[in-house]
């Protein structure tokens, strides 16, 4: 089976003002440089669908879902917070972003694709039940899990969050819902500036110290995600794959390299073939710096297709 992209045009539309990390130069680089590599060939295209209302309200309050949508310009931008902006495209696009998580799950879950990698913007691990924060408006994984396990009938699912920042929303989204395992690492002290601790045994948080490289990354997977992952048995498994910890990222000061990236994926993969046929969905997140976010995202899809 091929790995399946998924992603649409309009993703490449959302936009704030000019200098705004969150740019649609993101996505350009990542597909011009994908184009010219070897992976191409093992992967098939798929567009990004719109996630419904049903898919939405499942993670967002309705109330939220509805001031997002009123406040959808028609021309120009308006703020949803300092940081989180929408255009007359940014409403389409967070919702193909979710829409395409939900795809992701449905092609791995009916064997058509191994593993699917939604290659969408803006991200969305930020995004709160209630709130949008951090550049991020929905939030496409957790929608995407929520899908796995209501419309796809699973038992437990898995995500795991490598973002410089931690997914503070997708803890806040399944803070009460042991059926998701969410494991996240993030720079610390450091936007969100939630709490490092968890207080919950299905929430796994691994904070780290700015200037921190892989081999400390690596360390706090094999000795806490691994073992949680056995342990759960996951059914499908969710990747908030942000590249904003590599090194060159200056929204940052994690010291990721891509060969981090590689060696992670192919753990999880490992977990992956015991416990789940393989089912991997992964949703792109940050990576700021155009061409580490680029060459990261590659190696991640490469490791997804070798597999």
């Amino acid at each position: 089976m091929q790995t399946a992209l998924i992603s649409h045009p309009v993703c490449q539309k959302h936009a704030g003002n000019s200098g705004h990390p969150e740019c649609p130069e993101r996505l350009r680089v990542f597909e011009q440089q994908l184009r010219s590599s070897a992976v191409v060939a093992d992967l098939k295209a798929h567009l990004a669908p719109i996630a419904d209302r049903h898919q939405l309200e499942r993670v967002h309050d309705v109330d939220y879902i509805r001031t997002v949508e009123e406040a959808s310009p028609k021309q120009g931008l308006i703020s949803l917070d300092p940081d989180t902006l929408m255009n007359p495209y940014s409403l389409e696009s967070t919702k193909r972003g979710a829409g395409a998580a939900c795809l992701g799950a449905e092609l791995v879950f009916r064997e058509e694709a191994r593993h699917a990698f939604c290659a969408v913007r803006p991200c969305g691990h930020h995004a709160t039940r209630n709130r949008a924060m951090g550049f991020c408006i929905f939030n496409g994984v957790a929608v995407g899990a929520a899908h796995a396990l209501d419309d796809l009938g699973l038992a437990r699912v898995a995500i795991l969050d490598f973002d410089v920042h931690h997914g503070n929303g997708t803890e806040d989204i399944f803070a009460d819902d042991p059926r998701v395992l969410f494991c996240s690492s993030f720079q610390h002290p450091f936007y969100p500036y939630t709490d490092p601790v968890s207080h919950r045994d299905h929430i796994i948080k691994t904070p780290l110290a700015a200037g921190s490289g892989g081999d400390i990354f690596r360390k706090s997977v094999t000795d806490t995600w691994l073992p949680a992952l056995e342990a759960f048995a996951p059914q499908m498994i969710f990747i908030s794959a942000g590249f904003d910890a590599h090194r060159d990222d200056q929204l940052g000061q994690l010291q990721f390299v891509e060969d981090d990236y590689v060696w992670f994926t192919e753990k999880i993969i490992e977990v992956a073939d015991r416990h789940c046929p393989g089912r991997i969905v992964s949703i792109l997140e940050g990576g700021y710096d155009l061409q580490a976010n680029a060459h990261s995202a590659i190696a991640h899809l490469q490791a997804l297709a070798d597999n």
